[in-house]
């Protein structure tokens, strides 16, 4: 395909922006210099581990930069020479300045993982997990200094399933942020000038997930448990206490079955491969764990290994 004359700088980090940076070269976009997050140590190998967008970047042989802040007058200047005609944004981790938004014609525009103004900032595909959302979405929007406040140039609406994952959610978003991102970039002018303000009086905000946010409380209901498993998996995921020991949660849902008498926590079902356990309100069935220094295994393993009884606890 024949390239356009768009000079494009794409800037982006994690999985959920290779797809957009793979769509815009096999389109005719091919940016003009890639920039990503500096290469980090691999917490549990020590090895030193590129982002993603980069070894596609250096698989497609375009230039790639990784500075630690993008503040300092020398990178704002390299931009400048570069003359981009766009700054094409996606999870790349760094707050740009506006002396760098300013540069590009057409400024910069962003692919975000919600319908917003709901989930502005960090997390925005866990919380809508997290929250108990049926839908949600993808927003091509333009940069401006605030936190995910620009105008919207377009939205795609997406069912969240009954059993969703983050990480399947993170997929899917990603390949619809790539289509909506090629079909904004081949009518550009168009969608510039139709921009829409967001109204800020419906904004909510997505912030950071952190690990401790994993830890199981059983005395909230089996519904709300579900989607807080679901929307932290699979980074950081959830976890609960066993015997003293730490229980990592993969994979569970709620159960038909009805409550028992018995207190959040315990242990109410050990059959047919799976384990239900008491919560607030409702039973939750687990299929999938990892006990601390073991690999994850099926429930009916688990419960085998370590001779799980009804009306064992689980703690929190």
């Amino acid at each position: 395909m024949s390239e356009h004359s768009l000079r494009i700088i794409f800037m982006g980090t994690p999985d959920f922006a290779v797809p957009s940076l793979k769509k815009l070269c096999d389109n005719g976009y091919t940016p003009i210099a890639v920039y990503t997050q500096p290469d980090r140590i691999n917490g549990r190998g020590k090895k030193i581990t590129p982002p993603p967008v980069k070894a596609l970047a250096m698989e497609k042989n375009i230039s790639v930069y990784q500075p630690e802040t993008l503040k300092t007058e020398e990178e704002i200047e390299r931009i400048r020479e570069m003359k981009p005609d766009l700054l094409v944004v996606i999870a790349y981790g760094r707050i740009l300045p506006k002396a760098l938004l300013d540069i590009p014609a057409y400024g910069a525009i962003n692919v975000h993982g919600s319908l917003l103004p709901e989930y502005r900032g960090a997390a925005p595909i866990q919380r809508a997990i997290i929250d108990g959302k049926k839908e949600t979405g993808t927003t091509i929007m333009k940069l401006d200094a605030g936190m995910d406040t620009g105008d919207m140039l377009v939205q795609k609406k997406m069912p969240i399933g009954p059993h969703m994952t983050a990480g399947e959610l993170f997929d899917a978003l990603s390949l619809d942020g790539a289509d909506l991102l090629l079909q904004v970039l081949d009518n550009l002018p168009e969608y510039m000038a139709g921009a829409v303000p967001q109204d800020a009086s419906k904004a909510t905000y997505a912030e950071k997930i952190t690990k401790p946010m994993g830890r199981i409380d059983w005395t909230k209901d089996a519904v709300t448990l579900d989607a807080l498993i679901r929307g932290m998996y699979p980074n950081p995921g959830t976890f609960t206490f066993f015997r003293g020991k730490r229980l990592k949660i993969h994979r569970a849902c709620v159960s038909e079955a009805a409550d028992t008498s018995s207190e959040p926590g315990t242990i109410v079902s050990v059959s047919g491969g799976a384990m239900g356990v008491q919560t607030g309100r409702g039973i939750l069935t687990l299929t999938e764990v990892q006990p601390e220094n073991h690999k994850r295994m099926l429930v009916s393993d688990f419960i085998n290994g370590h001779q799980v009884k009804i009306n064992d606890k689980l703690e929190y």
